[in-house]
């Protein structure tokens, strides 16, 4: 897993007129360097022709608004006005979010790699004119430091060998991006004949992999810096659902340990904010008492529905399902109250939080940067730090004694000389439970008013489809119905600013700001994000407009992502990056930050599939699988978090159930008990009567004999015989699941 951090003469530029042009952009990253002196561009056709105009190579900087050491080369070399005119007279410069541009960022990362070993942000990169890299690395000190020259000594090097070996430098790009085609997985995976059919045991050696890389003392995986594993949380609980067989005979109870041992130590740390909810993006410690503090939608939206799942399985005695439960619903309302865009009649979506959990949400935005600006200074994670002596002042003498022990807060501080996060690394119960009510909203208050953390409030696609499906399960999981309805007003603004029905097939926008979609089409994993949102939402609401929308956008993610019987990420959004890596379609096969668009997909065809019959869908679903999990779950699967649970809900069903029926407390009961089931194939229709057409899987099916709801289960095209009997249904599922 990548290190998200560690990771003078010459001819005016005529795209600029020598100015910045990151004004008006959507993106708060691009916009923060604004008024830096350095003539920025975002990336494009007209930056690159400028620099085929000028003769000159291209320097591409990549980042994110939460980025520490981003913020940090910024005021070191782009706020440097001597900088930033070596800058202008010798590159064409190009500004790059990350996070909206994932396909910029996927190519250049591995061009980076290759060069230096190394890959992270701030990303470096200098490029041809068609937008080839032939020099790149992460971050450069202003001054030469042991191993690493300094910024300008990079870009020296640079425009002495453009204009002095150019003939090597392009000899350089043409081979780097050769080696970056072979590498790509994209064209060669070919989805055209039959799957072959899953080998069930390669999930329980995925399981034993997992078991030999665990930090049993800490939860988790690996050592320092160590990541929430959202997606093989979500795996392990999938996997422990279903009951081992005697070809496997531990895997299950093994999964559910690990599963329950990390979801304790991350919630029970810094990682978790313990006042105000929500996690960091990563621990820079083993035993994550000290978290980067960037908090990102889309951690927090995976680990919201990972921990409503936990509390579906029924938690161990070592983590109880009621904590896991308190920890989802504390998530849930920062999520809403902390990253909520909230509308506003003349201008659409605001850009201050919501003051409450339940107040008109419509969409969320992207992140809380890891600094807080104190006195015109950027300081990582100072809203977040506390001294003994300041709970103390707060709390009186005992009770700041107490919570600094507790929450092992002294001197000196983890994170700084005098600062400490709040970090109890166990659970708090008893006498400390009692402490911890009195003392948690005084010094939550007190940290309201200090200067807080800005906050990117770009609208992404993909990321607010997983938000949809968390807030949605965890909405029934926890019976919080207004959990539910924020998803469907989050589904709503999808519908009306991201997509597009009249564009083609149907064409979905990655980002918004303001109310408006802004840059480029979505991804293959926006495509696939926002479908999976949309299933779960139709499966917890019943409403048949989610299922409806969710089937054109996988549709439209069809035609576009796997035409030609092969799979890619993008769909020719920038010829530059088709360029740099060697005309070759890219395709992730990893899971990341997030989960791979390829394994999303295969997810979301899954369920269409049981809710539609499409033998299209489904065989589309199989091949994926068929071809990543073999060489995936044994080699990677710390990295192949979502294909494991996606071929585990494949193994595991579908088991599809459809409740029909007049909507009555009878069926409600009925459609509460498959929401509170933690079988991992399980895929549930519900009878809409406001619904011009049905589900496919609901034709046909109606009341019972008594004129009563009911429910069809059925598994691999045999049904049961219908069942109005919740105690029934519930063993009839518990059989089809096993």
């Amino acid at each position: 897993m990548r290190d998200p951090e560690t990771a003078d003469g010459g001819s005016p530029n005529p795209l600029s007129g020598a100015s910045n042009a990151l004004a008006a952009e959507p993106s708060a990253y691009l916009r923060q360097h604004a008024g830096n002196p350095v003539h920025w561009q975002p990336f494009g056709d007209a930056a690159f022709a400028a620099a085929t105009a000028r003769d000159v190579p291209v320097f591409l900087s990549i980042g994110y608004a939460a980025c520490h050491w981003c913020h940090v080369m910024a005021h070191e070399s782009f706020e440097d006005q001597g900088t930033a005119d070596y800058l202008n007279a010798h590159f064409v410069s190009i500004k790059v979010d990350r996070e909206e541009r994932p396909d910029v960022d996927a190519v250049y990362m591995a061009a980076t790699q290759a060069i230096s070993g190394e890959g992270g942000w701030p990303m470096s990169v200098f490029l041809l004119p068609d937008g080839r890299a032939f020099h790149a690395g992460t971050y450069f000190p202003p001054r030469p430091m042991p191993g690493r020259p300094s910024f300008r000594q990079v870009l020296e090097a640079v425009s002495e060998a453009w204009t002095e070996r150019r003939g090597a430098v392009e000899a350089n790009a043409a081979t780097l991006a050769r080696g970056i085609a072979a590498s790509q997985p994209a064209a060669a995976l070919r989805l055209d004949g039959p799957p072959e059919p899953l080998d069930a045991a390669l999930l329980g050696v995925a399981v034993a992999s997992l078991s030999g890389s665990e930090d049993e003392a800490y939860g988790g995986f690996g050592g320092a810096p160590k990541f929430p594993p959202a997606a093989v949380l979500e795996f392990l609980i999938r996997h422990a659902a279903v009951p081992s067989t005697a070809a496997a005979p531990d895997t299950a109870a093994a999964a559910r340990d690990m599963a329950g041992r990390t979801l304790a130590a991350m919630s029970r740390s810094a990682l978790f904010d313990q006042l105000d909810g929500g996690f960091a993006r990563y621990s820079v410690t083993r035993d994550w008492s000290v978290p980067h503090f960037e908090k990102m939608l889309y951690d927090n939206a995976q680990l919201l529905r990972v921990y409503a799942h936990w509390v579906r399985l029924g938690g161990t005695p070592e983590y109880p399902a009621a904590e896991a439960a308190r920890i989802a619903g504390h998530t849930a309302d920062w999520l809403l109250a902390r990253l909520g865009l909230t509308p506003d009649p003349a201008t659409g979506p605001a850009t201050g939080p919501a003051t409450d959990p339940d107040a008109g949400v419509v969409a969320l935005a992207s992140s809380l940067d890891a600094d807080t600006v104190v006195d015109g200074v950027h300081a990582e994670g100072a809203s977040y730090l506390w001294t003994p002596e300041e709970l103390k002042a707060l709390l009186g003498p005992a009770d700041g004694a107490a919570v600094a022990a507790l929450m092992n807060v002294r001197t000196p501080g983890s994170v700084s000389a005098d600062g400490s996060p709040l970090h109890p690394g166990r659970a708090v119960t008893g006498g400390d439970a009692a402490l911890w009510q009195r003392a948690g909203p005084l010094l939550a208050q007190a940290r309201n008013g200090r200067p807080q953390p800005g906050r990117d409030d770009k609208v992404v696609a993909g990321w607010n489809g997983l938000a949809v499906a968390a807030l949605a399960d965890a909405g029934a999981v926890l019976a919080r119905p207004e959990l539910v309805d924020a998803a469907e007003r989050i589904a709503d603004y999808l519908e009306r600013v991201h997509w597009r029905p009249a564009d083609g097939p149907g064409r979905l926008m990655r980002v918004s700001h303001d109310g408006a979609a802004r840059g480029i089409g979505g991804l293959l994993e926006d495509y696939a994000f926002c479908a999976e949102g949309l299933f779960a939402l139709y499966g917890v609401t019943g409403h048949t407009r989610w299922y409806e929308l969710a089937e054109a956008i996988l549709e439209a993610a069809c035609g576009r992502f796997a035409a030609d019987g092969s799979l890619r990420d993008a769909a020719g959004e920038s010829v530059q990056v088709t360029a740099a890596q060697g005309g070759r379609d890219g395709l992730e096969l990893f899971d990341s930050a997030t989960p791979s668009g390829a394994a999303a997909l295969a997810g979301a065809l899954l369920t269409h599939s049981a809710l539609s019959g499409s033998s299209e869908h489904r065989t589309l679903a199989a091949n994926i699988l068929a071809l990543l999990l073999p060489p995936l779950a044994v080699r990677a699967p710390r990295a192949a978090g979502w294909l494991l649970a996606t071929a585990q809900a494949a193994l595991a069903g579908p088991v599809e159930a459809a409740v029909a029926g007049p909507d009555i407390p009878d069926r409600a009961a009925l459609h509460r008990e498959l929401l509170l089931s933690a079988s991992p194939g399980l895929v549930i229709a519900v009878q809409d009567d406001g619904a011009a057409r049905p589900v496919p899987l609901l034709r046909g099916r109606g009341a019972g004999p008594d004129g009563g709801p009911q429910v069809f289960l059925c598994r691999g095209m045999v049904c049961d015989l219908p069942t109005g009997s919740v105690e029934e249904m519930r063993e009839r599922l518990a059989r089809m699941s096993s």
